[in-house]
């Protein structure tokens, strides 16, 4: 199995929370990989000199020579290439019930744990991290200056405000048919989706991955942080989960080789065998919506930008509309001055993405 699976390589830095749930879905579905290492903060000479890449969110994910950004569509680009009827284990299991609920499932983590829940736990970040100059690279990165000050006063609130998401999610273990989420008969995306999120958040909070985080601008601590909501009296339904999905996870064998020679890598990815026409695309229940795209002025050959819709705005990636579905754009990356090692496409998800069409005449 894994002698024929294409070069699976994962660019992101360990404090990362986002990298580590695709490690998470990378080591459930025991699809061999090898991690590259990146710097927290921009630039990123590596992806921009090889790839052409100018995305400046973590991670991307590079499979054959087709490039993921973001983790919406990175994990589903893994469940397609590596399918269960091929061995690799889903991260969609059908519930206790038969049904399948890969849709609400989906929601779970873009919606919940992805957006209003990351804004938790990312406001249990100690202050000490955005007196650093990763604060000054993640106010270009949402757009506004950060003031210290003001978000030290302001973690007592966001640990309020994730007292109020555990609260919302307890319910969910009050189950007795399976220790998963949505009752399936495996951890899914739902449970790997919370469970980064709870880990890193209350790591986080104590202060640890802060040094990683900060390239050495702070210094890890071990404060109490998020446990004072946290803990098995106070939600002892989702706690128990937790733990049992800890044990699962640290039982798994690793799939995962950490920063090797790049030259290798690089030579690996080029000798990738092509993953096909018909896997441009992911699948998806109908086909791109001709008219309405047209309207939009997206049409293969045009030139496009796209960026997030809520940070990272202002840095879009730009280039050559390769083909779309009503849930994946694929772009050619526009040349940069100097030319990149390997050709790639870009692969992003509508999902929490602007896509405009560009004038040349205003590049």
């Amino acid at each position: 199995m894994a002698d024929q699976c294409p070069v699976v390589v994962l660019f992101g830095y360990e404090a990362s929370p986002f990298t580590w749930k695709v490690r998470h879905v990378l080591r459930i579905k025991h699809i061999p990989y090898t991690f590259i290492t990146v710097p927290s903060m921009m630039p990123r000479p590596l992806l921009k000199d090889t790839f052409g890449l100018t995305y400046r969110k973590i991670p991307v994910l590079v499979i054959g020579k087709e490039l993921y950004c973001d983790t919406a569509i990175i994990i589903e680009a893994l469940e397609h290439f590596f399918p269960e009827d091929e061995g690799y284990q889903s991260i969609y299991p059908r519930a206790a019930d038969g049904r399948n609920y890969r849709s609400m499932t989906r929601g779970f983590a873009s919606y919940w744990t992805d957006r209003p829940l990351f804004r938790a736990t990312t406001g249990l970040i100690p202050a000490s991290v955005w007196r650093t100059s990763f604060g000054e690279d993640r106010a270009g990165l949402i757009g506004h200056k950060l003031d210290p000050d003001k978000l030290e006063k302001k973690v007592p609130e966001n640990t309020s405000r994730l007292d109020m998401q555990l609260s919302l999610l307890e319910p969910l273990f009050d189950q007795n048919d399976t220790p998963w989420i949505f009752s399936t008969n495996a951890p899914s995306l739902a449970d790997i989706s919370l469970y980064y999120q709870l880990s890193w958040g209350l790591g986080i909070s104590k202060g640890h991955y802060i040094g990683d985080l900060t390239a050495g601008g702070t210094a890890d601590t071990d404060a109490p942080g998020a446990e004072m909501v946290f803990n098995g009296q106070r939600y002892p339904g989702i706690y128990a989960w937790f733990k049992t999905f800890e044990r699962y996870f640290d039982n798994l064998p690793s799939v995962e080789n950490k920063d090797p020679d790049f030259g290798k890598v690089i030579k690996q990815i080029k000798s990738s065998r092509s993953l096909g026409r018909k896997s441009l695309l992911l699948p998806t229940p109908r086909s791109s919506h001709a008219e309405l795209d047209k309207k939009c002025g997206l049409e293969e050959g045009a030139l496009i930008s796209v960026a997030p819709d809520d940070t990272g705005r202002g840095d879009p990636s730009v280039g050559t509309l390769v083909a779309l579905s009503p849930e994946e754009i694929v772009v050619k990356p526009r040349p940069l001055e100097n030319a990149a090692e390997v050709e790639v496409k870009m692969h992003f998800p509508r999902l929490g993405f602007t896509i405009r069409r560009v004038d040349n005449a205003k590049l």
